[in-house]
């Protein structure tokens, strides 16, 4: 069993095409909706695959954060669901970046649940322990 959600505020001044495009930037979700809100709406998107985190998983090695990612992912880590936030703007222009406050995102960050089975084969997948900065070993995609 697998299920990533991915939610983030759409403000009134921005772009749903725009906000759209930062998530579509991060993951490959099965389906994307804006749900009207108040204060504001939220754009929110699933996906029942873990490929659906292969693009995110080859941005955290090309930014080299997977010590802060492992770290984050480690200490969020509750039962067999996972939960991290996401730079938006970062997002936009196909970087991946953590955010520990919402106010280090201005438009509101993109929040990431990960929900399985086998939470803990997805974490060791999105974030090996490493050395010097490089992954130790390189797991498989686990098979959720």
């Amino acid at each position: 069993m697998f299920l990533l959600t991915v939610t983030c505020e759409l403000r009134p001044t921005e772009d749903k095409g725009k906000v759209i495009k930062a998530l579509s930037n991060l993951f490959d979700l099965d389906t994307v909706e804006v749900v009207e809100g108040f204060p504001y709406s939220r754009v929110v998107g699933e996906s029942r695959r873990v490929d659906s985190l292969a693009r995110l998983h080859r941005l955290f090695r090309q930014e080299r954060i997977l010590d802060t990612v492992r770290s984050v992912l480690i200490g969020n880590r509750v039962g067999n669901s996972v939960e991290f936030k996401l730079h938006k703007q970062s997002a936009y222009a196909g970087r991946a970046n953590i955010v520990t406050l919402d106010s280090e995102s201005p438009l509101g960050p993109v929040v990431v649940r990960i929900v399985s089975d086998k939470i803990d084969d997805v974490i060791e997948w999105l974030a090996p322990r490493t050395a010097g900065g490089h992954p130790t070993h390189e797991r498989p995609m686990p098979k959720v």
